[in-house]
C-alpha cells in the first residue's frame, strides 16, 4: 500500500496532475486560426443563439460532464477541502474518457452550504450535458441532487446511486451462484450515509416501479449506535426517513444482532469491524459485500474461511471488485447519446440489469465484470439511452 502512495505522489508531482486540455483542431496557419475563433466562430455563435439544442452538436456540451465536488466527504478521507479533492476529480474525469470517451471536466467548489453548491451547479450548466456530484456529505448531498433534478440535463450524485448500481448487479449475479432469491433476502447494511441510504432504497425498489425493480423481503441499516429502529430518539431526519422502508419487524439491537438470520452484509462503513465468528451468525451461504477503503469491514479469506459463499469488497486486489467505475461512464454516455434532460430510477435499473449480464462466466468469484473491461460501458451505455427513450425524457434531437 504505501509503495502505491509514494508511486501515485511522485507521478502527480512530476505530471502536476492527471488532466489536460487537448484541441479538437489545429492552429498552424491563419486560416485555421480563421476557423476555430474569429471571425469564423461567429457563425456558429449566431447558429447556437437561434437554437440552443444545436449547442450539443456545434461544442463540447453533447458529450461533456463536470464532475462537481466540495471535498466534504472523499472516500476514505473524509472533510478534506475542495483543493484536496481536486485530484480524485481529476481522476474521474480520466475513467469518464477512458471508458466512455467522455470529456470530464473537474470542478471543485469551495462551498460550505447545499445552497452554494446549487446556485454553483445551475450557473454552469448551460456548459455541460450532464453533471456528476462527487464526495459531498451527507445529508446535504441529498437536498443538492433533488434541487438540481430539473436543470434541463442529468445530475447524478455517484457515490449514492453509482454504489448503489454496482452492489445491485453483483447481488443479482451472487443469487444465481448461491440459488437464494432475490425477493426473500435479508439484507443487512451497515452505513447510514449517501451510499447506505442509495443502496436501500434501490433493494426495497423505494421510488422504483416493481416491474422493473424485485425488492428484497427487508432491510436493516445500522449505523455506528446499531440498527435504525423507531425506538431510537437520536435519529436524525434523514436516519427517519429510512424507517419508511426498512426495518419492517422493528427489531432493536447493535450490528451483531442485525447480522442474526440475515442472508447479505453490504458495508459502506469503515475497516475491520466484523470477524468470521460474526459471519457464521448469518444463514448458510451469506453474501459479504464489504466496501470500506482501504480495508474492507472483514476481509475476504475470513469471510470465506467462516462459510461465506461470495465475497466481494471495494478493492482491485480483491475478486468481485465492487468499483463505481463499472457503472457511471456507461450512464453517462448513455444518457449524453439519448441527450437525456435526467436519468429516471428505470435507467438506473436498466444499468445495473445491463452490468449484470456483462459477466460471461459467472462464479462465486466473478459475480462482477473486471473494472477494466472497455465493453461494459457500451454495454450499460445501450440499456441507458433505450429506457431514456422509452421514459420520454429525451431532448429533442
Amino acid at each position: 500500500m504505501s509503495d502505491y502512495f509514494k508511486k501515485s505522489l511522485d507521478i502527480h508531482r512530476y505530471l502536476r496532475g492527471k488532466w489536460a486540455i487537448k484541441s479538437k483542431v489545429p492552429l498552424q496557419n491563419r486560416e485555421d486560426l480563421s476557423i476555430a475563433y474569429t471571425p469564423g466562430v461567429a457563425a456558429v455563435s449566431n447558429h447556437i443563439a437561434k437554437d440552443k439544442n444545436s449547442s450539443y452538436l456545434y461544442t463540447m456540451k453533447g458529450n461533456s460532464v463536470a464532475i462537481v465536488s466540495d471535498g466534504s466527504a472523499v472516500l476514505g478521507l473524509g472533510n478534506i477541502g475542495p483543493e484536496a479533492a481536486l485530484p480524485v476529480m481529476e481522476g474521474k474525469a480520466i475513467l469518464f474518457k477512458e471508458f466512455a470517451d467522455i470529456d470530464g471536466v473537474p470542478l471543485v467548489l469551495d462551498a460550505k452550504s447545499a445552497a452554494e453548491i446549487i446556485t454553483a451547479v445551475k450557473a454552469i450548466a448551460p456548459t455541460f450535458g450532464g453533471i456528476n456530484l462527487e464526495d459531498i456529505a451527507a445529508p446535504k448531498c441529498f437536498e443538492i441532487e433533488e434541487a438540481l433534478q430539473d436543470i434541463g440535463i442529468p445530475v447524478f450524485h455517484d457515490d449514492q446511486h453509482g454504489t448503489a448500481i454496482v452492489l445491485l448487479a453483483a447481488l443479482i449475479n451472487a443469487c444465481k451462484v448461491t440459488g437464494k432469491d432475490i425477493k426473500q433476502l435479508k439484507v443487512v447494511i451497515n452505513g447510514a450515509g449517501a451510499a447506505g441510504t442509495a443502496i436501500a432504497k434501490l433493494l426495497r425498489c423505494v421510488g422504483h416501479d416493481e416491474a422493473a425493480c424485485i425488492p428484497v423481503e427487508d432491510v436493516l441499516v445500522c449505523d455506528s449506535q446499531g440498527i435504525i429502529s423507531p425506538d431510537r430518539s437520536d435519529l436524525n431526519d434523514e436516519k427517519k426517513k429510512l424507517l419508511a422502508y426498512t426495518n419492517r419487524h422493528n427489531r432493536n439491537g447493535k450490528l451483531l444482532d442485525a447480522l442474526s438470520n440475515s442472508d447479505v452484509f453490504i458495508g459502506v462503513s469503515k475497516g475491520n469491524l466484523l470477524t468470521g465468528a460474526d459471519i457464521k451468525l448469518m444463514n448458510k451461504d451469506p453474501i459479504i459485500l464489504a466496501m470500506a477503503n482501504p480495508i474492507p469491514e472483514i476481509m475476504p479469506d475470513e469471510a470465506i474461511a467462516a462459510g461465506a459463499a461470495v465475497v466481494g469488497t471495494g478493492r482491485s486486489d480483491f475478486p468481485n471488485q465492487v468499483n463505481n467505475v463499472l457503472a457511471f461512464p456507461g450512464i453517462f454516455r448513455g444518457a449524453l447519446e439519448a441527450r437525456a434532460t435526467r436519468i429516471t430510477e428505470a435507467m438506473k435499473i436498466a444499468a445495473a440489469y445491463a452490468l449484470a449480464d456483462a459477466v460471461n462466466h459467472l462464479a462465486a468469484d466473478h459475480v462482477l465484470p473486471d473494472p477494466l473491461n472497455r465493453n461494459v460501458a457500451q454495454k450499460i451505455a445501450e440499456a441507458v439511452k433505450q429506457q431514456a427513450i422509452k421514459d420520454g425524457v429525451q431532448r429533442p434531437l
